[in-house]
């Protein structure tokens, strides 16, 4: 058995099966978690999400926790407009991979889906979350604070608020290269978002699988057909 962790999928369907399926090699003996941003950015949301959803109907172990991105596409479904939600050749690229013409069509299961999500998941060893924590806040109060869980950029990790456990996440598109680095020294706090969807940046561009057992990391290069997206936003 083996615990695999990865995140920032963004809709990289063709990607995500090829490090699940042909790099770690992920069976029923073991457990997988995604933390969030399935949807948005990429070539194929719905793919992601049907590819996950059918390998929990199978009876996988695949636990997955909510992001910035799939709020804000349950934001838009759910019409809440003064919210954002993407950018224009964004949202086209994430409707047409649903068929859908708004946000609000696109079909109730894949909602509820989301809807469902949990915002972070505790196991013995690590804390797994979308974006990290406030680590001012009192440990009660930082691990209710589902905005900031979805959306913080920079903190200070603070082992104790977490009893002792360490911290894997993403959000934050993050060099391979630094993003080994830290697993190498065992960092408290890893970010595993190596903006796999930014196809044209070669400092990205790939999916990061960490195995939580024994720390080692496996990057699968962005192998989409070509979709609109130019370069990481600054």
């Amino acid at each position: 058995m083996a615990r695999f962790v990865t995140t920032d999928v963004h809709g990289c369907l063709r990607t995500l099966r090829r490090a699940l399926e042909e790099v770690v090699l992920f069976s029923p003996r073991d457990e997988l978690y995604v933390l969030g941003d399935f949807v948005n950015k990429g070539p194929d949301s719905k793919g992601v999400l049907d590819y996950l959803m059918q390998l929990q109907a199978r009876g996988l172990a695949v636990y997955c926790v909510r992001g910035n991105h799939d709020q804000e596409l349950l934001d838009a479904a759910h019409g809440h407009i003064g919210k954002t939600w993407a950018s224009p050749a964004d949202r086209e690229l994430t409707l047409r991979s649903f068929d859908a013409a708004t946000a609000a069509d696109i079909p109730a299961a894949y909602l509820h889906w989301l809807d469902a999500l949990p915002y972070e998941i505790d196991l013995p060893d690590f804390v797994l979350v979308h974006a990290g924590f406030d680590f001012r806040q009192p440990p009660e109060q930082m691990r209710q604070d589902h905005q900031t869980m979805m959306n913080i950029k920079q903190f200070t990790f603070d082992a104790s608020r977490l009893q002792g456990k360490r911290l894997v996440h993403g959000h934050v598109p993050t060099p391979v290269a630094e993003v080994k680095r830290r697993i190498a020294v065992k960092a408290g706090a890893l970010n595993l978002d190596t903006g796999c969807v930014y196809r044209h940046n070669p400092e990205l561009a790939h999916l990061s699988v960490l195995n939580l057992d024994t720390l080692t990391l496996h990057t699968v290069p962005n192998c989409e057909e070509p979709y609109p997206i130019a370069k990481r936003p600054s």
